[in-house]
């Protein structure tokens, strides 16, 4: 083959691969909702939001949950999201309960960033931060704790998380309805769901990767075929 021709088809792979590569980029979608509703003390029916995800293209790489309660008493809280599909990642579950606290932590309110990545678990966050006053802040790892939230004993909380994380949800189409309960489940205080959000970061469906796969072996087969 002549050189020209050979470089011609050359660059043109190239910039097909580059464009392949340059779709791959992720994309962040953000969606919340203020409801600024109570929740109904000591009361398992809890309070139900939803966010609406639409015309996002590609599948999720990375889901992050924002939170914002006031009021209350964290240790009567439980909260879960729930995906499109049905996949149920639990963000609260009695936080700061133990064999050591059997009523959870009497702090009130956050204002945090759920995140899979987070160093430390929001669930013995006194923990992490010490003494501790007011409503919590910063980014947090979700509890993860499926037990029972109301017939557990303290000590069932001192086991680490076992349930879905967010990080579970990575290649889900983020389209559809996501759903967040959350309830109440001791007397005495009440919270304040002020608003919640939703954090998507997607990236292209495979064919991107398989375009890819197909420009480099072509590539691969031209440039071997020119040093023969």
């Amino acid at each position: 083959m002549p050189k020209a021709k050979m470089k011609k088809q050359i660059g043109i792979l190239a910039l097909s691969i580059s464009a392949a590569l340059i779709s791959h980029a992720g994309s962040t979608n953000s969606v919340s909702a203020t409801p600024n509703t109570t929740v109904p003390d000591g009361n398992p029916v809890g309070l139900l939001s939803t966010l609406n995800v639409s015309g996002v293209s590609g599948l999720a790489s990375d889901v992050t949950v924002s939170l914002n309660l006031t009021g209350g008493f964290n240790g009567d809280l439980y909260a879960y999201l729930l995906s499109p599909q049905g996949s149920l990642v639990v963000l609260l579950n009695r936080v700061g309960m133990s064999s050591g606290n059997a009523f959870g932590y009497s702090d009130a309110g956050f204002n945090i960033t759920l995140d899979s990545a987070a160093a430390n678990n929001v669930h013995f966050y006194q923990n992490d931060i010490s003494p501790f006053t007011g409503q919590l802040t910063g980014t947090w790892a979700p509890d993860g704790r499926t037990i029972d939230p109301m017939d557990s004993t303290p000590s069932q909380f001192n086991a680490d998380p076992t349930g879905n994380t967010l990080a579970d949800l990575d290649g889900v189409n983020p389209n559809g309805a996501w759903k967040l309960f959350i309830a109440d489940l001791s007397g005495g205080g009440q919270s304040t769901l002020v608003s919640w959000g939703l954090t998507v970061v997607t990236v292209p469906e495979p064919q991107t990767w398989t375009l890819v796969g197909g420009s480099l072996a072509a590539f691969w087969l031209l440039t071997r075929k020119r040093r023969k």
